[in-house]
């Protein structure tokens, strides 16, 4: 089988050239999107695309933060490997989108997203839920927390109404770091006209 696919001996240096090429950009690739960055949990890494901006900066200033970080809302955690999947599924959709131009100027969740969120509000504030004080005094309390999502009452939490890039011009996030490396920047720096 492993055979079949070894070129035949005049093809085999170019075979190897073209390999180590794309090899090497898919290495170049995983450098400069900073694609182990996105196996973490830290929010910094939302903002490598920065039409996140608005979301990290309104998290960042919400009592969510405490408390939270982007994937402890937005990632499943009913197990590892849907966690990961998730992840990847999602971010691979980002990043074309992104690498397309073709962000829209309004970031909303989709329908998917929005039902990971809701499980990871109701998984959270599980005791708020079902807290048998709340259930005895108010008319409707179950009903309330279960036939609606949390944000058709919680509009503000944790983002407020930001969402897009002109809500909040001037954002403060952490940069992502430059791919380049320091012994380039300086060959080119003293290269310069």
């Amino acid at each position: 089988m492993i055979k079949h696919l070894v070129p035949p001996p005049q093809w085999r240096f170019p075979v190897m050239i073209v390999l180590a090429i794309f090899i090497g950009l898919a290495l170049f690739i995983f450098k400069v999107s900073n694609a182990s960055s996105y196996l973490s949990d830290n929010p910094e890494t939302c903002v490598n695309c920065h039409i996140m901006a608005p979301q990290y900066a309104t998290w960042n200033h919400s009592s969510h933060r405490e408390w939270t970080n982007c994937n402890d809302c937005h990632v499943p955690h009913n197990n590892v490997v849907n966690k990961y999947y998730f992840k990847a599924k999602d971010g691979l959709r980002h990043a074309t989108v992104f690498t397309m131009r073709a962000e829209p100027e309004v970031i909303f969740i989709k329908k998917e997203g929005a039902e990971v969120v809701h499980k990871n509000c109701i998984r959270c504030h599980h005791q708020q839920i079902t807290d048998p004080k709340l259930v005895a005094t108010v008319d409707g309390h179950s009903s309330h927390t279960q036939d609606r999502k949390c944000w058709e009452c919680h509009r503000e939490v944790p983002h407020g109404r930001v969402n897009s890039l002109s809500s909040t011009p001037n954002a403060h996030v952490p940069l992502p770091t430059s791919p380049v490396p320091d012994w380039l920047k300086r060959y080119t720096d003293k290269n310069k006209p």
